[in-house]
């Protein structure tokens, strides 16, 4: 476990007083209603004591935590397709079918200088080490690289190098990483889970399969020339050409992992289920429509709204006013 340092139930003893955990589910694209959900706690006067994000969700939290929300929520709607085809830099020869680096200049923007021990409250982001399948929660150090880390989906990210291990995307392990707030000590827990009606939604009608970028980039007659031209190399053209009435390849390899994510979701919840459970409905939504940020930021705060008077209630039962000190004879 190298230093010990990443290793979440290695380091109890720093936890803070207990209090309400956050944990935020992986699922790409329909991680921006984790925006919306947020907002809506925010909204109420809810904070929580203890974060925990995996793949896209410990993006949103890192945002949170520094103070981004806004920022990261401006970004999510600014996206339209031509703008989401700008972040691609497709790689001939890597661990990763898209570099990253115009994403990662984007990070640094923001996060270079910032570690996660300077955050206001404990967060933990979640990754799987590449070589032996563990769960990995990093704690300390460059948020950037956590949250890089815990979002590096295998073939589309490389992985990211830390301690002497290869650190891939936390869903493939801990989709809702409710286990690690009760590891650090919550007395209540509200898990987001992304996963709650992703099989078999996001299709066409008569479609067979999931759509997964909401567009065709070289089929689809919506889709402009110029933006076509974007990606126009022949690798990429083969990874997201597809023939008509079936999916492309990387729309077969993301529709699989999607599959994998909900059913690691269902395991891990069973086991470790929060005492919240917050089950936005955007199964409808492809896993890679960056540009339907709008909607999903709307079924975040919608579904969070609808679970308000249950978190009140679990809120007076879990966490209880202090007594008053008496005074001393």
């Amino acid at each position: 476990m190298g230093n010990g340092s990443e290793k979440g139930v290695l380091e109890l003893g720093t936890a803070p007083s207990p209090g309400i955990g956050l944990a935020l589910g992986g699922g790409m694209a329909r991680g921006f209603a984790h925006i919306g959900v947020l907002n809506c706690l925010e909204r109420h006067g809810i904070k929580p004591s203890i974060v925990a994000g995996t793949s896209i969700g410990s993006v949103v939290g890192g945002c949170y935590l520094v103070g981004k929300l806004k920022f990261f929520e401006d970004w999510a709607l600014s996206l339209n397709r031509l703008k989401i085809l700008s972040y691609l830099d497709i790689r001939v020869r890597s661990a990763g079918m898209i570099g990253g680096s115009r994403l990662n200049n984007l990070l640094l923007q923001h996060f270079k200088d910032i570690n996660m021990e300077d955050l206001p409250v404990p967060f933990v982001t979640v990754a799987a080490d590449l070589l032996t399948g563990h769960e990995v929660w990093i704690r300390r150090g460059s948020l950037m690289q956590a949250m890089q880390a815990s979002f590096a989906l295998p073939g589309v990210f490389p992985p990211v190098e830390r301690n002497h291990r290869l650190l891939v995307d936390g869903a493939l392990v801990n989709p809702v990483p409710v286990s690690a707030c009760q590891a650090l000590g919550a007395r209540m827990t509200i898990g987001v889970d992304l996963h709650a009606d992703i099989i078999g939604k996001a299709a066409k009608p008569g479609q067979q399969y999931q759509t997964v970028a909401g567009f065709d980039m070289f089929n689809d007659a919506d889709v402009p020339p110029e933006e076509q031209q974007k990606v126009s190399t022949g690798l990429t053209r083969r990874l997201f050409r597809r023939e008509r009435n079936s999916p492309s390849l990387f729309g077969v390899m993301i529709s699989a992992l999607g599959i994998m994510q909900d059913r690691m979701t269902r395991s891990r919840l069973a086991a470790d289920p929060p005492d919240i459970h917050i089950k936005p409905q955007i199964g409808h939504i492809g896993l890679l429509e960056f540009e339907k940020g709008r909607e999903l930021i709307a079924l975040g705060d919608e579904a969070c709204e609808k679970m308000m008077p249950t978190i009140r209630e679990a809120m007076r039962l879990f966490l209880p006013p202090a007594p008053p000190n008496r005074p001393s004879k």
